[in-house]
């Protein structure tokens, strides 16, 4: 059927198309009600060399200068950040932090791509939270901000660097306000209307079908129409 006869259908059965229409609307508005709101809070870490360089001076007690084995190669600071955020990203810092795989609350840790094995964006730290919270989604930000400080240290510790040479965490952007996240409500709510709209032309078409049979039906009732001219045709 053509465009043409699918609108002449529509408006023909519009007391059926037209109550399913609003009854999908009113199903869209309330699924859209109903679903949880989900905040997102975020901040944005880099890596950066101290000022007094990654190594110390040589003296008499040690002949060769003491490197930061992290700092002691071409692209150190993304190799450091890719390191961090694999631990970061690991299910046992997730569950420590509050946010368990599976749960209402996650966040999730990247260098500024979808593969964090990736280096070639820098040596950032981007930490996105989500929650049905808003209070819980910056809380979780700020945790991993600090948990985030707390790995780089522990590493270049296990390294036994020189404390001078550590790398720092600068906040570039500090964790943000949350802020709420209407995408997956209107996704929702989109994919209900449009399935409201598949119902109601299918009813429509139903009706459509439906309705001969249903009059011929009714004119072979006694009393009906084709029953009424019978009985006035003459002997």
């Amino acid at each position: 059927m053509d465009f043409w006869g699918t609108v002449l259908v529509v408006f023909r059965r519009w007391y059926v198309t037209v109550p399913a229409f609003l009854l999908s609307l009113a199903v869209a508005f309330g699924v859209y009600r109903t679903v949880p709101a989900v905040y997102q809070s975020s901040a944005v870490l880099v890596l950066t060399v101290p000022v007094t360089g990654g190594s110390v001076p040589s003296n008499p007690d040690y002949p060769n200068p003491r490197v930061n084995p992290l700092l002691n190669y071409d692209g150190a600071l993304n190799v450091s950040a890719s390191i961090l955020l694999q631990a970061l990203s690991a299910p046992e810092t997730a569950a420590t932090l509050g946010a368990p795989p599976g749960g209402d609350t996650s966040y999730v840790v990247h260098n500024g791509s979808a593969n964090p094995e990736l280096l070639a964006n820098g040596p950032f730290v981007i930490i996105e939270a989500k929650s049905p919270s808003a209070e819980a989604a910056h809380t979780l930000v700020v945790k991993l901000v600090a948990r985030a400080k707390l790995e780089m240290a522990a590493r270049q510790q296990v390294l036994q660097a020189p404390p001078s040479t550590y790398i720092q965490l600068t906040e570039m952007v500090a964790p943000t306000a949350p802020l709420e996240q209407r995408g997956g409500k209107s996704r929702t709510a989109a994919a209900v209307l449009a399935l409201g709209l598949f119902a109601a032309l299918t009813a429509g078409f139903a009706a459509e079908s439906v309705a001969p049979a249903l009059r011929r039906r009714l004119d072979r009732r006694p009393g009906g129409r084709l029953n009424l001219r019978l009985r006035r045709r003459p002997a």
